[in-house]
């Protein structure tokens, strides 16, 4: 694959991880969730301090066919900011899109839900 339609596979997940957070969040207003520019270091989703406040999560975005998931959560986590936990969104080809975190905080949001 070229670099160029890797990037543009790359850039199409983030657009609909970046549909997904505006959808769940109406009150947000499309100029508090962009995504970042291809190749720039950090978050994959760049949210504003209101985005941040409904949507605590440091987004790590990856569309390929052949993951190496420990090398992916290990970035999601140097990427992490302080105020928020390192999530990662994968999938490839004619896949659902998966989600990744740590088990803990599975538990915590489900101890939230009762």
């Amino acid at each position: 694959m070229r670099p160029s339609s890797a990037k543009a596979k790359g850039r199409r997940l983030q657009n609909h991880i970046r549909e997904l957070i505006l959808e769940n969040f109406p009150q947000l207003h499309p100029d508090d969730v962009k995504t970042a520019i291809m190749g720039e270091s950090g978050e994959d989703i760049k949210l504003s301090p209101a985005a941040r406040n409904l949507f605590p999560y440091s987004v790590e975005a990856k569309n390929v066919e052949k993951l190496n998931i420990w090398s992916a959560l290990e970035q999601a986590e140097e990427n992490s900011r302080d105020d928020s936990s390192p999530v990662l969104f994968f999938k490839r080809n004619r896949s659902k899109l998966y989600v990744a975190f740590e088990a803990e905080h599975l538990f915590n949001l489900l101890d939230k839900c009762e």
